[in-house]
């Protein structure tokens, strides 16, 4: 572990954007992480905003775990507390943005701006050749308080095309370097974004490859080093002392932020891990939490598994608590209805049924009115619901007056799309789980 001073801490950073979504962010940020790993740096990698996918991807790439950086569902003291604690240990930091560097409120520029981190661009080059310099320069100077790393190019077509992007750039904006145009280090996507990391079985393949495109650029160097400030510290309550919560987790229900496990374990909890794809039975446990994923994409497995059907059921009937998020909720539902058009039973502890639709159907913060407090979540699915339960509650969008997502609360069932952020409010969290 570094030594550090009782104030501050001084680490590498840099903070990956782009001028809007698709430009290969992720790409670019996990193959970076990899060839610093592969000189034998521990590096540690963020990812802006309440994505689940991304961060999946830059842990297989840095082999460290990676935790969500965003001002309004972490907090800006939770998230120096991050920082500070990655800097301790890594001679890295690299922070993924989310969508283009100015999107959203508050946005990755913000992230970069509070805590001084340098930004690097991240361009796709397909469609464009001088002009390039241009955005670069846009991004460079729309806001004064940023220190822009400079810019690399990706998916570049020749020596020619990057003779053309070089040709534009402005001499006040350093160029670093491209990712030539290659099938091998694009990443695949599904409807709610990248696919899952396990499911991508060439993906070592992709990002060593994409690590080694890394080698020609001038990212090889290590970025300017960034003093991260120690926040004050104050303990979680030991409210799960004892407290055994099965967690589901497997190709179905994978989307659990990791800061949720740590507030769970610093109160006290012991958390036991289960597949409902596979298992058939239930752990030894207290609590369950269901976590979000997508469970539409295993319906026969889901419904075929009778077995732990019937021991959610059981749990339920004994009035244990039991917590579900976006896919948790459909899999407590009595079907799930899939584009193509085929239908699984699912647990059916909540009337009503959910169907996939072609177009997005929830995405935003809202905060989360539990019944023993407010969280701060987030929301993304494509999918609706038709039940007869009525809410105990909904969410409140942070930008909108319109109703967010339904609450619903069985006994000691409680069910929304929404993902929360447990560190946002642990007590409240944590009477979720309380026996």
């Amino acid at each position: 572990m570094k030594s550090s001073d009782t104030h501050s801490q001084p680490c590498p950073a840099l903070l990956i954007t782009a001028p809007g979504s698709n430009h290969g962010k992720t790409t670019v940020t996990a193959a970076l992480a990899r060839y610093h790993v592969n000189q034998g740096r521990k590096v540690r990698v963020f990812k802006t905003g309440p994505d689940f996918l991304d961060p999946m991807i830059l842990e297989h790439a840095c082999g460290q775990p990676v935790y969500q950086l965003d001002l309004w569902l972490v907090g800006e003291t939770e998230c120096r507390r991050l920082l500070y604690e990655a800097a301790l240990e890594a001679d890295l930091i690299l922070i993924e943005g989310v969508m283009g560097l100015f999107d959203g409120d508050p946005c990755s520029a913000d992230i970069a701006g509070q805590f001084s981190v340098p930004v690097l661009a991240v361009i796709d080059a397909a469609g464009t050749a001088q002009t390039l310099g241009a955005i670069a320069y846009g991004l460079a100077n729309f806001r004064q308080d940023l220190s822009f790393a400079g810019v690399l190019a990706n998916n570049v077509a020749s020596a020619r095309h990057t003779e053309m992007i070089i040709q534009g750039m402005p001499p006040t904006v350093r160029y670093l370097g491209s990712i030539p145009r290659d099938k091998q280090y694009v990443l695949p996507e599904r409807h709610l974004g990248l696919v899952q990391a396990e499911e991508v079985s060439d993906l070592e393949t992709r990002i060593s490859a994409t690590a080694a495109a890394i080698a020609s650029t001038e990212l090889t160097t290590l970025p300017e080093a960034v003093a991260f400030s120690k926040p004050e510290s104050g303990g979680l309550p030991n409210r799960l002392s004892r407290v055994r919560i099965g967690i589901a987790r497997d190709h179905a229900f994978s989307f659990i932020y990791p800061a949720n496990l740590d507030v769970l374990r610093a109160m006290g909890a012991t958390l036991v891990f289960f597949s409902p794809l596979v298992d058939a039975n239930l752990p030894d446990i207290d609590s369950l939490y269901l976590p979000g994923g997508y469970p539409e994409l295993h319906l026969p497995a889901l419904q075929n598994n009778t077995a732990i059907k019937a021991a959610l059921q059981e749990h339920f009937r004994q009035d244990k608590p039991i917590y579900a998020e976006c896919g948790g909720l459909l899999y407590l539902l009595e079907s799930i209805t899939n584009k193509a058009g085929e239908c699984g039973n699912m647990v059916g502890l909540i009337p009503g049924r959910a169907v996939m639709q072609n177009r997005l159907q929830g995405l935003g913060y809202q905060s989360a009115p539990m019944p023993d407090g407010v969280l701060r979540s987030h929301t993304f699915h494509h999918s609706t619901i038709e039940t007869s339960l009525v809410p105990i509650a909904y969410g409140e969008r942070l930008y909108s007056t319109t109703p967010g997502e339904a609450i619903f609360r069985i006994n000691r069932l409680t069910a929304s799309y929404l993902h929360c952020y447990f560190a946002s409010n642990p007590t409240a969290a944590a009477q979720l789980f309380l026996p």
